[in-house]
C-alpha cells in the first residue's frame, strides 16, 4: 500500500514514443518545448462579435488569465486590437465604438482570421507550456471558468471553455472513475460465477480475496519500480484478476481434493505444492514468455503493460501458493474445531461426495457431465474437430489482415461527453485542428531568401488535396509590407518588431529558427493512417525537390506524425508480438519438457485461437485500438496456462499407467471444472467492461470475453483429441521400435 502511493499517472509524449528516438526528440524537445503549447480555448458566440462592449469584457478576461500561474500567454482579438490601436493612435486601449472595432478587424483579415472565423464566433487562446502537468492544467481550466464569470460579458453572448487539454482531462477522469465502478461490478459478476461454477468446494469465494491481495502486491511493485499508470496499463488489472484467480482456484481445488482423499492435512499440502505448484509455475512461465513479446513494441506504454502483467502474475502466484493454500489449511482446522451443526451436515455431504468419487460412481454434476460429453464428442470425431478448427484458423489469419484500425481518438470516448461535444463544436467552427509542423533551422531567420522560400513552398503545398492552408510569419510580414516580402533583412527585422509579441513568438525562436504549419483539417480521421503516411512522404519529397536555401534544414514533426508512428507500431507490431510470443512459448515448452509432443500439444490450440479471434473481429466489425492491439499476446499468455495445466494433469495420470484415452477422461474430470470455473470467472469479470460508456474499454471487454470463450473451446474441444492423437501415435511408434531393438540386441549377442 505504501508503494502504491508512489504510482504516477502518465499521459505525455513519452508514453507513446521512446525518449531515445529521433521522433520524440524532434516533437518533444524541438517542437513542444520551443513552439508547442497546450491551449485552452474560450469560445464566444453571439449575434455580432465585432462589438466594443464585448472586446472590453475580453480585455478584462485576458488581464485575469495572464496573471494565472502556469499561463504563458493569452491571445485574443482584444489584445491585438489594442496593439494596432497604439501603433495608429498612440493609445493602448480598446476603442470605444463598434465602428472603430470593425475597421481594425476588417482591415487586418490575416491577423484576425483565426481568432474571428466569422461574425458570430470569437476565440481566445490561453496557452500553457507543453510540459504542464495534468494537475496544473486542471487548475488553469478552473481559473479560466471562474474568470469568465468575473469578466462580466454582455448577457447576449454564450461562452464555452474547451480545447484538447480540457477534453483529455475529462476523459482521463471519467475513465479512472468508470474503471473503479467497472472493477467493482466485475467483482460482483465473479462472485456470482464462482458461486455457480465452483460450488463443488468449500469456501468457494476464497479465491477472490486471494487474487485481490496479489493485485495489492502488484500496485506496490509498480510504485517501487517506477512503472507509470497509463490508459493501456489500467487494462492490465482485469487481465491480472483473471489470471490470478485461476492460480488461486487451481491451488484451492487441488488442496480440497487432497484433503478429501487423504484426510491428512500436512500430506495434502505437500502433495498440492508438489504437483500443482510446479504445474502452475510452468504455466506462469509460459504466460510470462507470451507477455515478454510486448517488450518488443516501440510504444513505451505497451512495454509498461508487459512489465505490469509479468510482475502481476508473479505476485498473484505467490499470493495463491502461500496465502491461499495456508488459508484453506487454517479454515479446514477451524471448521473441524468450531463447526456448527450445519457445518457438520455440510462436512458429511462433502464426505459423501468424496465417497462417490472414490468409488467410481459419478455423482450427478452438470459441469462434469457436460465436459464428459464434450470429451467424448471431440475424441470420437477428432479428425473432423481438428480439421474444422484448422480451417477456421487459416481463414481467421487471412481475415485479420483486413481488420481496420480506429485512428480517431475521439471515437474512444462517449459521444455525448460534454467536453467532447464542446470540442467537436469548436472544430466545426474552426475546422479540423490536425496539422504538420515544419521546424526550419537557418543561420538568420530574417534572411529574405528564407522567407521567400517559405512563401513559395507554402503556396505549392496548399494546392494539394487535404492541405487546407498554411500559417507562418510570412503572411504577417507581407501584410505589413504591402503584400510583398522585403529584400533586406533590416526591413524584415523592423517588421518583426511591429508584429504583436504573442503572434511573433508562435513562429519565431531566437535568431535561427522558424515554424511553418500546414493545416490538414480532419485528415487523420478522413484518410486514416495510410493516407497521412502517404501525405508525409509526399511532403518529404517536395522538400527535396524544392530545395531550401543553403544552410537551411527542414524537419517535419507534429502530433499527427507522432500519432501515425504510434498507430503503425501498434498495428504492424501486434503481428510481430503475436508470433514472437508463440515462438517464445514454444521454445520455453521445449526447454522445460524436452518433449516436442508436449510443446506442440500446448501451443497448437492457442495458435488456433489467435486465428479464430481475427475471424470474430472481422465478422463483428470491431476495429483494433491501442488496447485490443495487444490481444494476440494476451491470448497466448492466458490460453497457454489452460493448455499447460491440462497437459500436466494428463501426463500425471499417464504416469499412473492408464492409456491416453482414460488419462484424458480423468484429467477432464479432476481439473476440468476448476478450469471452467476459472475461465467463466474471467469472462464474468470482463463482461462488466462491456457495459462501459467508453467504446475503447467496451470493445476491449467484448474482444476479451470472446477470446476467453475461444480459449475455453480450444482447451476442451481441440486439446483433448490433439494430445490423445499425438500420444497414441507415439505409443504406436514405440511399440514398433521396441521389438526391432530387442531383435537387434539378440542378433548382436549371437554374433558376439
Amino acid at each position: 500500500m505504501q508503494g502504491a502511493q508512489k504510482i504516477a499517472m502518465s499521459s505525455g509524449t513519452d508514453t507513446y514514443v521512446g525518449k531515445d528516438s529521433k521522433l520524440y526528440q524532434n516533437y518533444d524537445h524541438l517542437y513542444l518545448n520551443i513552439f508547442g503549447t497546450d491551449s485552452i480555448v474560450v469560445m464566444v458566440e453571439g449575434n455580432d462579435v465585432k462589438s466594443a462592449d464585448l472586446m472590453g469584457a475580453v480585455s478584462r478576461l485576458e488581464h485575469q488569465l495572464e496573471s494565472t500561474e502556469g499561463v504563458v500567454g493569452v491571445t485574443s482579438p482584444a489584445s491585438i486590437i489594442k496593439q494596432i490601436n497604439y501603433q495608429t493612435t498612440g493609445r493602448s486601449q480598446v476603442p470605444d465604438t463598434d465602428t472603430e472595432i470593425k475597421a481594425i478587424i476588417d482591415g487586418n483579415p490575416d491577423i484576425f482570421g483565426q481568432l474571428i472565423p466569422d461574425n458570430t464566433h470569437m476565440l481566445i487562446s490561453v496557452a500553457m507550456a507543453g510540459s504542464t502537468s495534468e494537475d496544473k492544467q486542471k487548475e488553469i481550466i478552473k481559473a479560466a471558468e471562474e474568470a469568465v464569470v468575473f469578466s462580466k460579458f454582455p448577457p447576449s453572448y454564450n461562452l464555452i471553455v474547451t480545447g484538447e487539454p480540457a477534453y483529455q482531462i475529462e476523459m482521463n477522469d471519467a475513465i479512472t472513475a468508470s474503471m473503479g465502478t467497472l472493477l467493482g461490478l466485475a467483482a460482483v459478476f465473479m462472485v456470482i460465477v464462482l458461486s455457480l461454477v465452483f460450488r463443488h468446494v468449500r469456501w468457494k469465494l476464497l479465491p477472490l480475496p486471494i487474487v485481490f491481495l496479489g493485485i495489492i502486491y502488484t500496485f506496490g511493485a509498480m510504485g517501487f519500480l517506477g512503472i507509470p499508470m497509463s490508459m493501456v496499463s489500467m487494462s492490465a488489472f482485469p487481465v491480472l484478476i483473471g489470471l490470478g484467480i485461476d492460480y488461486a482456484i487451481q491451488f484451492h481445488n487441488r488442496i480440497e481434493e487432497e484433503l478429501h482423499k487423504e484426510g491428512n492435512k500436512s500430506k495434502a499440502i505437500i502433495t498440492t505444492l508438489k504437483h500443482t505448484g510446479p504445474a502452475v509455475l510452468i504455466a506462469l512461465t509460459m504466460t510470462g514468455l507470451g507477455f515478454i513479446s510486448l517488450f518488443t513494441s516501440s510504444v513505451p506504454m505497451i512495454k509498461d503493460f508487459g512489465k505490469l502483467l509479468t510482475i502481476g502474475i508473479i505476485m498473484c502466484y505467490l499470493a495463491a501458493m502461500f496465502v491461499g493454500v495456508v488459508t484453506v489449511y487454517v479454515f479446514d482446522s477451524f471448521s473441524e474445531r468450531f463447526q456448527s451443526k450445519k457445518g457438520k451436515n455440510e462436512a458429511k455431504s462433502t464426505k459423501k461426495d468424496t465417497e462417490y468419487s472414490s468409488s467410481g460412481k459419478a455423482k450427478p454434476n452438470l459441469v462434469e457431465h457436460l465436459l464428459e460429453k464434450i470429451n467424448n464428442f471431440s475424441i470420437k470425431n477428432s479428425l473432423l474437430v481438428l480439421g474444422i478448427a484448422t480451417l477456421l484458423c487459416v481463414g481467421g489469419i487471412y481475415a485479420d489482415e483486413s481488420v481496420g484500425v480506429d485512428t480517431d481518438t475521439n471515437n474512444f470516448a462517449p459521444q455525448d461527453m460534454p467536453a467532447l461535444v464542446d470540442l467537436q463544436h469548436l472544430k466545426d467552427v474552426m475546422g479540423g485542428t490536425d496539422a504538420f509542423n515544419l521546424i526550419i533551422k537557418t543561420e538568420d531567420n530574417a534572411d529574405p531568401e528564407v522567407l521567400k522560400w517559405i512563401d513559395r513552398f507554402s503556396e505549392h503545398e496548399t494546392q494539394r488535396r487535404y492541405i487546407l492552408g498554411s500559417s507562418s510569419i510570412v503572411p504577417l510580414v507581407k501584410e505589413l509590407n504591402g503584400g510583398t516580402i522585403p529584400d533586406s533583412r533590416d526591413e524584415i527585422e523592423a517588421i518583426y518588431n511591429q508584429i504583436p509579441e504573442a503572434q511573433r513568438d508562435e513562429y519565431l525562436y531566437g535568431k535561427n529558427m522558424l515554424l511553418l504549419n500546414f493545416d490538414i483539417g480532419n485528415a487523420v480521421s478522413d484518410i486514416k493512417t495510410a493516407g497521412i503516411e502517404e501525405l508525409t512522404n509526399i511532403l518529404q519529397k517536395d522538400i527535396q525537390w524544392m530545395q531550401a536555401p543553403p544552410g537551411v534544414t527542414v524537419t517535419i514533426t507534429g502530433n499527427s506524425v507522432v500519432f501515425i508512428e504510434v498507430l503503425g507500431a501498434l498495428t504492424d507490431g501486434r503481428i510481430l508480438m503475436t508470433y514472437l510470443g508463440l515462438s517464445l512459448v514454444f521454445v520455453g515448452l521445449l526447454v522445460v519438457y524436452r518433449d516436442w509432443i508436449k510443446a506442440l500439444s500446448a501451443i497448437i490450440p492457442m495458435f488456433m485461437v489467435t486465428g479464430w479471434s481475427g475471424l470474430v473481429m472481422k465478422f463483428l466489425g470491431i476495429l483494433y485500438t491501442p488496447m485490443t492491439a495487444t490481444m494476440g499476446a494476451l491470448i497466448i499468455g492466458i490460453g497457454c496456462e489452460y493448455s499447460v495445466l491440462m497437459m500436466e494433469r494428463y501426463f500425471e495420470e499417464r504416469d499412473q499407467g492408464v492409456d491416453p484415452l482414460q488419462a484424458m477422461y480423468r484429467t477432464s474430470k479432476s481439473i476440468g471444472a476448476a478450469l471452467l470455473a476459472s475461465g467463466s470467472t474471467v469472462v464474468g469479470g470482463f463482461a462488466a467492461l462491456m457495459i462501459s460508456p467508453f467504446p475503447i474499454i467496451s470493445d476491449f471487454g467484448s474482444v476479451t470475453v470472446i477470446d476467453i470463450g475461444l480459449v475455453l473451446i480450444a482447451t476442451f474441444l481441440v486439446f483433448p483429441p490433439l494430445i490423445v492423437l499425438l500420444d497414441t501415435w507415439r505409443e504406436k511408434r514405440r511399440g514398433i521400435q521396441a521389438p526391432q531393438t530387442k531383435a537387434n540386441n539378440v542378433k548382436g549377442a549371437d554374433t558376439q
